[in-house]
């Protein structure tokens, strides 16, 4: 799952989200596991907080992680393997065919990628979140509300 996965404008890699202090989140580097601060003036994204543009709407980055997986049974991808742009983009295509040409770059297609090959090199292999835990969260959650609200 990838709730707690981040990434941070100007830093490069993936960072696993770990606490928050008072003026600067505290983030674990993917690939090395050095901690470090990010600080309130850098700009943090969740990945789950991001999506890619399709003819049919918006396609969340978990679900198009989860296609990736499927389609190159949980292995890496070579990014660098392919000759053209127009070689990524159409091999990017076989995977989301129905992906937004004109409004998702190559660039975006290679950092997709790139963020794919090191969840898997970090060892995250779930991309979604378990639809069976929410519902107990949720259900949990309720429980508490009715007991708090009874007392």
């Amino acid at each position: 799952m990838i709730k707690g996965i981040i990434a941070i404008t100007g830093k490069p890699g993936l960072y696993r989200l770990l606490s928050r202090g008072k003026n600067a989140l505290i983030v674990e580097d993917l690939r090395t596991g050095k901690r470090q601060p990010a600080y309130n003036h850098e700009k943090v994204i969740s990945l789950a907080d991001i999506s890619i543009y399709t003819e049919n709407g918006d396609v969340p980055l978990p679900e198009v992680f989860e296609k990736v997986k499927a389609y190159t049974g949980g292995q890496p991808v070579d990014v660098k393997g392919f000759a053209t742009d127009a070689d990524l983009r159409a091999y990017f295509g076989e995977i989301l065919p129905d992906f937004d040409k004109d409004r998702v770059y190559t660039t975006d297609i290679r950092k997709l990628f790139s963020w794919y090959n090191q969840l898997i090199g970090a060892g995250v292999t779930e991309f979604k979140e378990n639809e069976i835990a929410q519902d107990e969260a949720a259900e949990a959650a309720e429980k508490a509300d009715e007991e708090n609200s009874a007392e």
